[in-house]
């Protein structure tokens, strides 16, 4: 989080979301896809805990805040993608291969750098950054100002806060399942109500659009489509 402001950090969302939603790249969505959406304050977690919950609204809520152009992610419910993402099998790795060695100071094109698969991740990566919190603000980071979360957050991108070598893709994974669920499909739990596609402009799993294809500098008329046929 080199700038955080709402506004940048939003058009820097905007651009690779977009990117990444209408190609189809880096994203994998497989846990629980058919639950039907319940609201915020309803929705029970099926994996994280209270304490990881507090964590992933908060910081969620601040790579991708409220204030500012468009939809934040508690708007379109990104924990909510976070926690069926992780109760599933993208959380435990299921396909992926795990075998090591692994070399934490690897660069990303070399893949998954840690022995921990995602939910483990989360679950030991949570509790080390709060104590690094409470160590420097006497506070966990969900009970933090906002400013003094934009400050951790940004600190913990820059290696300004080391963790333990195997959670050091911490942030950059948050940062990925956060705009993945913001982008994602709802029938995933994230991207609530189509805030999101609609906010972009994208048509979503329309069965054709091909006529759109040319007529650049042009708004698309219509709202976008769900995969299972709901329409924003």
């Amino acid at each position: 989080m080199s700038d955080i402001s709402p506004q940048s950090r939003r058009f820097f969302l905007k651009a690779s979301g977009a990117g990444a939603a209408a190609t189809g790249i880096a994203m994998t969505f497989h846990a629980n896809a058919k639950q039907a959406a319940v609201s915020l304050e309803k929705y029970q977690p099926e994996y994280l805990n209270a304490e990881e919950w507090a964590f992933v609204m908060a910081a969620t809520a601040r790579l991708i805040p409220s204030e500012g152009e468009g939809p934040g992610a508690l708007e379109t419910h990104v924990p909510v993608f976070i926690d069926r993402q992780l109760q599933g099998y993208y959380g435990n790795a299921e396909l992926w291969y795990m075998q090591g060695p692994h070399d934490p100071t690897a660069t990303p094109d070399r893949g998954w750098q840690t022995p921990l698969n995602p939910a483990q991740l989360y679950r030991q990566a949570i509790p080390a950054f709060n104590a690094e919190c409470k160590s420097r603000w006497g506070k966990d980071f969900a009970q933090l100002e906002a400013a003094q979360q934009d400050e951790a957050l940004t600190a913990l991108q820059k290696g300004a806060i080391k963790l333990a070598p195997e959670l050091s893709i911490f942030f950059a994974t948050l940062l990925a399942n956060t705009k993945e669920g913001y982008f994602a499909d709802p029938q995933h739990g994230g991207n609530y109500g189509m805030q999101s596609w609609k906010h972009i402009g994208f048509p979503g799993a329309r069965a054709s659009y091909a006529e759109w294809v040319d007529q650049h500098n042009r708004k698309y008329p219509l709202g976008p489509v769900s995969i299972k046929g709901e329409r924003g």
